[in-house]
């Protein structure tokens, strides 16, 4: 257990924390949750924490929204993760719901079935032996693992 003299070394100064908070969220888009976590491991609490914060936000260093955006666009096109999967991450990260509807509408819906598409048929090419029943089973897991609703894997099942 750390002594008492560790800690108020390990504390920084609020203008310090600042600094390395601007750094921090310019290298890339941060969420409220993970800013705040950073700042209490820098040893920042209560009424700093909150004023560090809050000129994040006012110096547009710290933009919810704009996270969310990102985050859902990245997460979708990169790793091709459905809907459901990107709204349980932001959900984990204490995203409003107002900023997770404003996430989706960075995703093409066109895209968003092509992506299924051609996640399904690249699982499926990957897929060796077993009938039918259990190749259908399996490709259905997978787009369910990523995060994709049932509904729309059952309509493009039924379409390949």
């Amino acid at each position: 257990m750390p002594s008492p003299e560790d800690r108020l070394n390990k504390r920084t100064g609020k203008a310090e924390a600042l600094l390395k908070l601007q750094r921090f969220c310019a290298y890339q888009d941060r969420c409220h949750s993970e800013v705040r976590s950073k700042l209490l491991e820098l040893g920042v609490y209560g009424d700093d924490l909150e004023e560090v914060m809050v000129a994040l936000i006012e110096e547009d260093f710290l933009n919810e929204e704009r996270f969310a955006r990102s985050y859902a666009r990245g997460k979708f096109r990169i790793k091709q993760w459905g809907r459901v999967r990107i709204r349980q991450e932001l959900k984990r990260r204490q995203i409003s719901e107002y900023c997770i509807k404003a996430a989706f509408s960075e995703i093409d819906e066109t895209e968003y079935w092509d992506t299924l598409r051609k996640l399904l048929s690249k699982q499926q090419s990957m897929l060796r032996g077993g009938d039918n029943r259990t190749r259908r089973d399996k490709l259905f897991r997978h787009a369910l693992q990523k995060g994709y609703e049932s509904e729309l894997i059952l309509e493009v099942l039924e379409t390949t």
